[in-house]
């Protein structure tokens, strides 16, 4: 159980195929925090819903049923391949009012007061600054987007697995630009939404996140998915792996119920309003 080689094609075709691969059992471990951003959000029939960084389509297709009538929801991202997922996804539940855009977060191709309601699960501490001016752009007078972005990467989810690794091999945890802990730090957030225009609140929920299956398992799905990890993982020497991953799996086996690892996350919710009195 080790990363790949480092080749060019591993943050496309490698990792696609890893995302098919633990698709199900992923979806079922964020299952929880799309709830949770989805209630957040207090989405209405009728609404119009633009979801950055949608990926596969969460909260994307969560969102459309409770859309009708009249609403409808499109996920954008920049990965055309992640996009025919959630395509592939929204035509197995039937859902009619749910389109696709492959297009840059950070530079919204939508006239100005296009949408009611923004949604943006795990994706925004991936965006520039001017991805919240766009969204602010974008939505229509007293609109709401709403964010959820990983709280502090102190965490079983995180200190079980990467927080190993890093332990045995130091140097960066991450590299330049490629943080999921970015908003993490209290109040980060709701300031960066308020730099770009919008009233703004924020909290820190802790949340369900259970992988339905075994440690090798999450460890495997970690290892494949977690792309900004990747340069950490490639240092690790090869005559190290077995240690570490004996000290993973020991590590995450604290977190084993009933055939599940139950690892529990801390994660921030945001929420930017949009000045102005709705149309």
């Amino acid at each position: 159980m080790s990363v790949p080689d480092s080749n060019p094609q591993w943050g496309a075709s490698y990792r696609l195929a890893a995302s098919e691969k633990w698709r199900a059992k992923s979806a079922v471990m964020g299952g929880d925090v799309t709830r949770t951003l989805v209630e957040y959000a207090r989405p209405k029939p009728g609404m119009k819903v633009l979801d950055l960084a949608s990926g596969t389509g969460e909260p994307a297709i969560s969102l459309a049923p409770l859309l009708a009538p009249g609403g409808h929801v499109t996920a954008l991202d920049s990965s055309a391949e992640l996009l025919e997922i959630a395509e592939q996804r929204a035509r197995q539940r039937g859902l009619s009012n749910f389109s696709t855009h492959q297009a840059d977060a950070n530079s919204l191709p939508f006239p100005d007061r296009s949408f009611d309601l923004i949604t943006c699960r795990f994706g925004v501490m991936f965006l520039e600054e001017r991805a919240l001016r766009e969204a602010h752009r974008v939505l229509k007078p007293g609109a709401r987007a709403c964010f959820a972005a990983w709280g502090p990467f102190e965490q079983p989810y995180w200190s079980t697995m990467m927080g190993i690794v890093h332990k045995h091999v130091g140097g960066p945890l991450l590299p330049g630009g490629q943080n999921p802990f970015k908003y993490s730090h209290p109040g980060s957030l709701s300031a960066a939404l308020r730099e770009a225009g919008f009233e703004a609140e924020e909290e820190t929920r802790n949340v369900l996140w259970t992988w339905p299956g075994t440690p090798e398992e999450v460890w495997e799905q970690a290892q494949a998915v977690t792309a900004p990890f990747l340069p950490m993982l490639q240092r690790v020497p090869r005559e190290e792996w077995e240690r570490i991953n004996g000290e993973v799996l020991s590590a995450i086996r604290q977190y084993v119920e009933g055939g599940s690892v139950k690892f529990g996350a801390l994660v921030v919710l945001a929420a930017g309003t949009k000045g102005g009195d709705p149309a």
